[in-house]
């Protein structure tokens, strides 16, 4: 299985245009961050966790050709807001997108997207077939997902825990009971959005807390605001098996 982070910032906390901050001006590759997404190559499959405002882009820097499915964590828009753009892939592989979302998930896409959803399509419109999914595992093609429900404040967020390898994005909290389908993973992807408190989302302290108690072989740090800082010094303070992600980063696992 590969894994391919497509992006690994966040719509938190970013700088306003033209913003001369240190992340900003950065020269290092790894600290220009779009919104958080990545992708899976399993048995055949091509499979996207979210599909937010960069999509387009990411897909092509990525080079991707061919697109399976899409799978959403939660409705923000930071999270769904380039959905419209999976058309290209409709047009290329003459068929419909798998579109797998939570019935709140699935309600927030067509208020959104009517016209995707309406009685009359308009041509050339995106293509996509909804699944509805909840806490059960679900399979896509021979690629099992097992849904892990954390807190985003107060909403409910799907994670996704796939073999050895656990991806979780907008986390405050997470029960006893779900951190069970986590232990054991041998990579955990986790946010980390920056180092002051904030009310939805783990900060950098509350996240190396995390890791350490779930403990797995690797961590690595997603939804990184500007706030975190550069990559290169925010790696110097973290433990030895914890990282920060980066644009373009593969994973073989």
């Amino acid at each position: 299985m590969t894994i391919t982070f497509l992006g690994t910032g966040t719509s938190q906390g970013v700088p306003v245009i033209a913003c001369n901050c240190e992340v900003c001006t950065s020269p290092d590759p790894r600290d220009k961050r779009l919104r958080s997404s990545i992708m899976i190559e399993d048995e055949g499959k091509v499979i996207v966790i979210d599909s937010g405002p960069d999509f387009r882009y990411q897909m092509l820097r990525a080079k991707v050709k061919h697109l399976d499915a899409i799978v959403f964590t939660h409705e923000h828009k930071d999270h769904i807001a380039g959905l419209d753009d999976i058309r290209a892939f409709n047009y290329r592989q003459e068929t419909a997108i798998d579109v797998y979302a939570t019935t709140r998930v699935q309600e927030a896409l067509k208020r959104e997207y009517a016209y995707i959803f309406a009685e009359m399509k308009y041509p050339g419109i995106p293509e996509i077939q909804l699944h509805t999914i909840d806490l059960h595992p679900f399979s896509i093609g021979q690629t099992k997902f097992i849904p892990i429900e954390v807190m985003h404040y107060k909403l409910p967020v799907l994670g996704f825990r796939i073999g050895d390898f656990t991806y979780i994005t907008d986390a405050k909290t997470i029960s006893e009971h779900e951190k069970q389908k986590i232990k054991g993973t041998r990579f955990l992807v986790i946010n980390a959005l920056q180092i002051e408190k904030h009310i939805s989302h783990f900060t950098f302290v509350e996240a190396i807390a995390f890791a350490k108690e779930i403990g797995a072989e690797k961590t690595y740090f997603t939804h990184i605001s500007h706030r975190l800082g550069r990559h290169e010094a925010t790696l110097r303070v973290l433990p030895k098996n914890i990282t920060l992600a980066y644009d373009g980063q593969v994973l073989e696992i």
